[in-house]
């Protein structure tokens, strides 16, 4: 008998059929869909194990070694080697790996380093930065005094000059470098020359980059920011979840901003699956994997401008693709649910210019599932079509139903 029924669907069907439909519903979903969202990943099997592992059914709070609850022996071993696997795979000289979430990793740095009313500075909303870099209906925005600096309407890059000029006007507290919609790369380096010329830490919000850190892919902002907040999905394959990484002297400030002051108890079967995607995430296979993504999204970037569509910045370095629709006569919104209904998940964005919404979606499911530069062309394509009427929804449909199927996330 299995120790982990959760994942037995006989048994969920025979407890909770209500339940066992949806989920069954939703993994045909996912197995008959386009799953194009930059945000989103399919995790691997030995993940979705420990997330349905005992660990679920112990309370834990504190750290390995100080728990505020008895019989934490076997839990303490899971979170060292989810700490020790995140130290190694990202250079850093501390994790926190407790974070429920992402946008709690970032209200953890921003309590460990920052008093309500400090001057923060960030990527304004409007070109791509997250809700917890200043937004009025976030706990940011009501407790911090943010300023944003801004992209060229005209080439989708950060204005790094307009960044030093606001840093030595303001000098902010903090700076904040990271973005939900930037396809390139951040200069970190110049993120860290401006926040040491005006005093100000600095934090890295790599939700999206990370796991293409991981993979070697992309810069590591480790060696620059003063913390680095991330989640363990995206690009990086593991569950639902955040991480701190931090140096050795703000480690103690780090844990207690997330124990006890911003969370409860450790979700233990969680952090026992983030072990799990770090320790895939240091093999050979997850290195390939992430410059498989990179070179996707490049094939993909190129394959919608060439059908007429307004990419940003003109390309990618990521995973991640932001691209104007309107040229072919229907504005973001609209594209992403035709897409929809054709079978193709995908998300809206700002744009630079503030004219439209946006699509913003990503290699990284995708490109879990097997598909290479080859697809890309032909999702790039089918794409057009749709928005430009040449292919009807149920055709279209019928299309991607047809390459998914040869590429299951979870074959069998």
């Amino acid at each position: 008998m299995s120790v982990i029924p959760v994942l037995e669907a006989d048994v969920l069907r025979r407890q909770d059929p209500e339940l066992a439909e949806i989920l069954l519903g939703e993994l045909e979903r996912q197995s008959t869909t386009l799953q194009l969202i930059a945000a989103e990943n399919f995790t691997s099997p030995a993940v979705l194990a420990a997330l349905g592992s005992p660990l679920a059914n112990k309370y834990a709070e504190g750290y390995p070694g100080a728990r505020h609850h008895g019989g934490c022996e076997i839990v303490d071993v899971a979170e060292r080697v989810a700490v020790d696997r995140a130290k190694a795979l990202f250079g850093a000289e501390h994790a926190n790996v407790q974070a429920h979430s992402g946008s709690s990793a970032v209200l953890a740095a921003y309590a460990a380093l920052l008093r309500p009313g400090d001057t923060v500075l960030a990527l304004g909303l409007p070109y791509g930065g997250h809700l917890t870099h200043g937004s009025p209906a976030n706990f940011s925005g009501r407790w911090f005094d943010f300023v944003g600096y801004r992209v060229d309407a005209e080439t989708g890059l950060i204005d790094y000059q307009q960044v030093r000029s606001l840093a030595r006007t303001h000098r902010p507290k903090a700076i904040v470098c990271g973005s939900i919609a930037y396809p390139r790369h951040i200069d970190y380096a110049f993120f860290r020359e401006v926040a040491d010329e005006v005093g100000a830490y600095l934090i890295a919000d790599a939700a999206h980059p990370i796991g293409l850190v991981a993979g070697g892919a992309a810069p590591n902002p480790v060696p620059y920011a003063d913390v680095v907040c991330a989640t363990t999905h995206k690009v990086l394959r593991g569950p639902r979840g955040g991480m701190l990484l931090c140096r050795s002297e703000l480690a103690e400030r780090v844990d207690r901003a997330v124990f006890p002051f911003t969370q409860g108890g450790a979700q233990m079967h969680t952090i026992a699956a983030k072990a799990v995607a770090f320790g895939e995430a240091a093999t050979p296979a997850f290195t390939a994997y992430a410059h498989q993504v990179v070179a996707n999204a490049r094939v993909l970037a190129a394959g919608l401008a060439a059908e007429g569509l307004v990419v940003t910045t003109g390309g990618t370095d990521t995973h991640l693709i932001t691209a104007d629709p309107l040229p072919l006569g229907v504005d973001g919104r609209a594209a992403r649910g035709q897409l929809a209904a054709a079978g193709m998940v995908l998300d809206c964005c700002a744009l630079p210019h503030g004219d439209s919404r946006g699509l913003r979606l990503g290699t990284a499911a995708v490109t879990t599932q097997g598909m290479g530069e080859g697809e890309m062309a032909g999702i790039a394509a089918l794409m057009a079509g749709v928005l430009r009427g040449r292919v009807d929804a149920r055709r279209a449909r019928d299309e991607v139903r047809d390459l998914v199927g040869g590429f299951l996330p979870y074959p069998g």
